[in-house]
């Protein structure tokens, strides 16, 4: 495939497990016109949110670049993740394309309009997700129930144990919290209890 000269094309490629391969991506990126060091790639749930080849792939592209992905579910956790990753490119003046779902190129008016039409249907989905849990949280209270946590009483044992050792003074607060396996907000959440 030929490419503009003026163009970097710089591509990323995913896998969810070790028992995976990125040869496949990796082939059809350079395949597309990607070099080798301009691929960037992680072994790694989409749903992790801590990516170091997307993090390093993100920050190598420069204005008039336009990143490839070999499919759009190896780039985003979610579609809001995946909109909001490639409106943050547009700013930059970077270009996206995925190679498997033909339409999705923003290099182009009509790629753009897909991806917009993306954006809006991530929108939505935000919106209605965010309505149904405001009428959730009415239909509760008007069944009398209150969110958050559940109230922990004095009597509980854990409270108890806690009182008991801040009362000692032999530990410390983080030596409470290690024995007890707690965090020091609960620590402080059992001690306001007692």
């Amino acid at each position: 495939m030929t490419t503009n000269n003026d163009v970097r094309l710089v591509g990323y490629a995913r896998v969810s497990t070790d028992d995976q391969d990125l040869a496949l991506q990796i082939d059809a990126l350079e395949n597309a016109g990607c070099k080798l060091k301009h691929i960037f790639s992680d072994t790694a749930s989409g749903a992790k949110s801590s990516r170091p080849g997307l993090d390093s792939c993100l920050r190598a592209l420069q204005k008039g670049d336009t990143l490839l992905v070999w499919r759009l579910d190896r780039l985003g956790r979610s579609v809001r993740h995946l909109v909001d990753i490639v409106d943050d490119l547009g700013r930059r003046g970077i270009g996206f394309k995925s190679l498997c779902d033909g339409a999705i190129d923003t290099t182009t008016a009509s790629g753009k309009l897909i991806f917009h039409v993306f954006t809006a249907l991530a929108e939505f989905e935000r919106s209605l997700i965010q309505e149904r849990t405001k009428a959730g949280l009415s239909a509760a209270r008007a069944r009398g129930r209150k969110g958050g946590r559940r109230r922990i009483e004095a009597s509980d044992p854990r409270v108890r144990m806690v009182d008991k050792l801040a009362a000692e003074k032999k530990l410390s607060i983080q030596e409470i919290c290690a024995t007890l396996k707690i965090s020091r907000a609960t620590y402080y959440r059992y001690l306001a209890a007692s």
